[in-house]
């Protein structure tokens, strides 16, 4: 199948290049940027062509399908572009800052009958469904909390990085859509969102260390008509924070951290109620891998595309809530 690479903007892309390159249906067969320099630079290094125009790229019938790693304000028009060339698409979190965009892209994808798959990595790790797992077996009770975090030191002054490792771009409001929460901060959301369920209301509190236009430090509390609470946390300001989540019932805990890459539980369900290691199976396959298999099976990725539109619902939330300081419901989003 011959793919070509919408954008080198996101720092993903050239991993995504590399799937791309590595999977045995797959290859690049051409390459659009919005930056004309930076997409011709990638088209020479791989040795294939650029097109200035991506809509000649996407009226070239032998493209099938596109890897879109654009901006995030530019999702809605490339994706929706792409939809109608009847091009499948794989993109990178989130689809779109809002839902009424990401909405329309959905609309555009139905009725082109193409298909979309959203890069949500951590739904597939061994970690994550070793805790779902637990959840299965029901040892944990009645789940009153949720906590996930992620964070880096992407945006922290270091004499090789005198302004952090991120590209300057991730600190640009109107690309971005946001900082911390809507870059890091989704994957501890969509996990909540996949082990709490959907939450009626969020209240956000961003921070600013480094005094950049987006959040670079942030917190998003979900609330939940049961009174369960889900807590996320993103950030470009901290040294050493292994990636963590957190899951509390009423009957006991599991707890997951990459400092010791550990799922520990504890449960008055077991008969010691001592904490004990939880064995994790083998990673599923990842997104991209899904999506070639969606493409040749005629299938579609139905919970990935279910959490990726809840993932804009929050963090749309999110952003209105830190903006008013006051607590968003998600069904006052415009459709």
């Amino acid at each position: 199948m011959k793919v070509a690479m919408l954008s080198f903007w996101h720092v993903h892309a050239k991993d995504y290049a590399k799937q791309v390159d590595e999977h045995p249906n797959t290859e690049i067969a051409a390459i659009w940027d919005e930056l004309p320099d930076r997409g011709q630079d990638e088209a020479a290094k791989r040795g294939v062509p650029f097109y200035a125009s991506l809509e000649e790229l996407l009226a070239n019938p032998e493209i099938e399908a596109v890897v879109v790693d654009t901006p995030t304000n530019l999702h809605r028009d490339v994706m929706i572009a792409a939809a109608k060339a009847g091009k499948h698409i794989f993109t990178e979190k989130v689809v779109a800052p809002t839902l009424h965009e990401v909405n329309e892209i959905l609309a555009a994808v139905e009725e082109a009958g193409v298909t979309l798959t959203v890069s949500l990595p951590r739904l597939n790790s061994p970690s994550t469904q070793a805790i779902q797992h637990v959840l299965s077996e029901e040892k944990l009770g009645q789940l009153t909390l949720v906590r996930a975090r992620l964070s880096h030191n992407g945006g922290i002054s270091t004499t090789a990085n005198p302004n952090g490792w991120l590209p300057a771009h991730f600190y640009n409001a109107e690309q971005c859509g946001g900082g911390a929460l809507i870059d890091l901060g989704c994957h501890p959301m969509y996990l909540t969102r996949l082990l709490l369920g959907l939450p009626d209301a969020v209240s956000a509190s961003y921070g600013y260390v480094t005094g950049r236009e987006v959040e670079d430090n942030a917190v998003a509390l979900l609330h939940y008509a049961n009174g369960a609470v889900g807590i996320v946390e993103a950030g470009f300001v901290n040294a050493h924070s292994p990636f963590v989540v957190e899951v509390h019932g009423t009957e006991g805990s599991v707890l997951y951290s990459e400092h010791d890459g550990r799922v520990l539980l504890k449960s008055n369900r077991d008969a010691n109620a001592a904490w004990t290691e939880v064995p994790m199976p083998a990673a599923k396959p990842s997104a991209f891998d899904q999506w070639v298999a969606h493409i040749q099976q005629g299938t579609k990725a139905e919970e990935n595309i279910r959490l990726a539109v809840d993932l804009t619902k929050l963090m749309e939330a999110s952003n209105q809530s830190a903006a008013s300081k006051g607590q968003v419901r998600l069904d006052s989003l415009q459709p």
